[in-house]
């Protein structure tokens, strides 16, 4: 069974058991693409967009109440999930997001016609474009529908990021006592412990994150209101205050009006920004998960001076085999979250006069790496992280055996003697403290108190 629905560019038919039309219709043929469809969040923001803007267009007298409530309320169905299958579009699609917007139009539509009694289709009780989109645009509805669901989103990684920032503080803690040898360039330097190596983690990771939040702040200010161009064409008097009023109660963000309605609709910084605070935190936790695996290296040919979690067999040809695979996970997606800045920020640059045409990409991108990295640390946290054990009694010999101890001696014997001990140690596998020892450089109560591992933390 199927309904004829027409627009400007003629009829089509469309089934009778779903809520999009005509437009959603010609886009699902336009834009076989990926397969991709829009994340849940973005499309609850939209809802939330909807619902606010009927409520505010009655508070306006721009729309008759009857009308607003039902749309009120289909758009409520949307935000507690219901009708999220028939938003249908590839999120590579129609520039700047019209076709996910009529999507979202004709769905509202149909259930508010359902909800007054009609038949879907007949668009005479409610109209997608003259009720459910009045005084809006896809300029205006789409970049804040983007600004929200980004703050959606972020809700949930923020705290998880925290717990990885926790545990890394507790590993800190747990392994303050553990000496080891540092190491630059891949070299043996100066012992330290193992707590301080994964306090400078913790610190990396939770300043990462404090930048994300910052950035993030700016994602409050909506241009919602602007319209077509950013002049509110077709908007009732009042109807920014009040779409951004509902916008606050609905979603419970602290989000406000744009200063510029112009800049906000031509300008997509803040995307790039928040998009740059992702990767600089994916690449953050690169570095860490990178350490992590070498110093899980082995277990007898490796440095093994963590032990990492089993958590699956490694190999499908070597028995016994097992390999950081969580940890391997958590790089994939940081690379991921790489790749996705460069995109999102080839797409922000593309806007021109009065629209960024490239959103879709934008938002798509953006949410993908929020949710990877947040269903990646969570895993990483869980999986691995919590279950890491130091291998003590390795740390220590590699500390005591360390070429950099000779960094010490300088202030004692001076750096080009400290050096021809470090050479001697090197060539025969000698402890740096035997050769002390040997040579009579320093009296053994000496070198104790300069190798102890307090001396050695500092």
């Amino acid at each position: 069974m199927a309904r004829t629905e027409t627009d400007y560019l003629g009829p089509r038919e469309i089934p009778d058991d779903v809520y999009w039309g005509v437009q959603t219709s010609r886009a699902v043929q336009n834009f076989p693409i990926s397969g991709l469809r829009p994340f849940p969040e973005f499309i609850v923001a939209t809802a939330s967009i909807k619902q606010a803007a009927a409520l505010a267009n009655v508070e306006c007298g721009a729309l008759a109440p009857e009308k607003g409530e039902a749309i009120a309320a289909a758009a409520g169905e949307i935000i507690d999930g219901k009708l999220h299958d028939q938003f249908v579009v590839d999120v590579f699609q129609a520039g700047a997001g019209t076709s996910h917007h009529m999507n979202a139009n004709e769905v509202i539509a149909n259930r508010a016609i359902e909800l007054l009694g009609g038949e879907r289709g007949d668009y005479s009780i409610v109209h997608p474009n003259d009720h459910v989109n009045y005084g809006q645009s896809t300029n205006d509805v789409f970049p804040t529908a983007m600004r929200i669901s980004a703050l959606m989103m972020l809700e949930v990684l923020v705290p998880v990021t925290t717990a990885t920032v926790v545990l890394l503080r507790d590993k800190a803690a747990e392994f303050e006592g553990v000496a080891k040898s540092g190491r630059t360039h891949l070299q043996d330097a100066t012992p330290l412990t193992l707590g301080k190596e994964f306090g400078g983690y913790a610190k990396a990771v939770e300043r990462g994150l404090d930048e994300l939040v910052r950035d993030a702040d700016r994602l409050l200010e909506l241009g919602i209101g602007g319209s077509a161009v950013g002049t509110g064409v077709n908007a009732a008097p009042g109807y920014r205050e009040a779409v951004v009023g509902h916008l606050v109660e609905i979603t419970g963000l602290e989000v406000y009006s744009a200063e510029d309605l112009f800049e906000a609709m031509q300008r997509q910084q803040v995307f790039v920004r928040v998009s740059g605070g992702l990767k600089s935190l994916a690449v953050e936790l690169l570095r860490i998960v990178n350490d992590i695996r070498l110093l899980g290296s082995g277990p007898n040919t490796g440095l093994g001076e963590l032990k990492l979690p089993a958590v699956q067999p490694g190999s499908s040809i070597m028995p016994g085999k097992v390999n950081p695979v969580i940890a391997e996970c958590l790089n994939m997606i940081c690379f991921h979250v790489v790749g996705n800045d460069l995109a999102i920020t080839m797409a922000a640059q593309a806007g021109q006069m009065e629209l960024n045409v490239m959103m879709p990409v934008i938002i798509f991108n953006l949410l993908q790496s929020i949710q990877i990295l947040c269903n990646g640390l969570e895993t990483f946290n869980r999986r691995c992280l919590a279950g890491i054990e130091a291998d003590a009694e390795r740390c220590r010999e590699y500390a005591r055996s360390t070429a950099g101890l000779a960094t010490l001696l300088n202030p004692l014997i001076g750096y080009h003697r400290a050096a021809q001990v470090a050479k001697k140690a090197i060539e025969t596998g000698r402890p740096i403290a035997e050769i002390v020892l040997e040579e009579g450089l320093l009296e053994p109560d000496e070198l104790e108190r300069l190798f102890s591992t307090g001396r050695m933390d500092e």
